[in-house]
């Protein structure tokens, strides 16, 4: 799999730009310019910050073919969740598996 490539339909999908793409991922600008300008491959960490920039996990951004169709609500709550600290993710699920 190209992950560069897979990262561009990702963006397209939602209309981002590479500035984008930094903003949302937290990434610097040169990380993702020789991402895509050098065709360097991106990190481990540097697709975890990109899947969770999209609200996806490492599973998702990897099943080639297979779509995950979520609803506007679950994607809501990716987003929300991607932004919580580790301390919090883990106090959030520890609530929702009590429920």
């Amino acid at each position: 799999m190209n992950a560069q490539k897979r990262i561009k339909e990702l963006m397209e999908e939602r209309n981002w730009s590479d500035y984008r793409l930094c903003r949302e991922a937290n990434l610097s600008a040169s990380t993702v310019a020789n991402m895509f300008g050098r065709n360097n491959a991106p990190t481990l960490p540097t697709l975890e910050a990109i899947c969770k920039a999209f609200g996806i996990t490492l599973s998702q951004f990897f099943a080639e073919g297979e779509s995950v169709d979520l609803t506007d609500r679950q994607k809501q709550l990716l987003a929300q969740y991607g932004k919580l600290s580790d301390e919090q993710q883990d106090a959030l699920l520890r609530f929702l598996m009590a429920l």
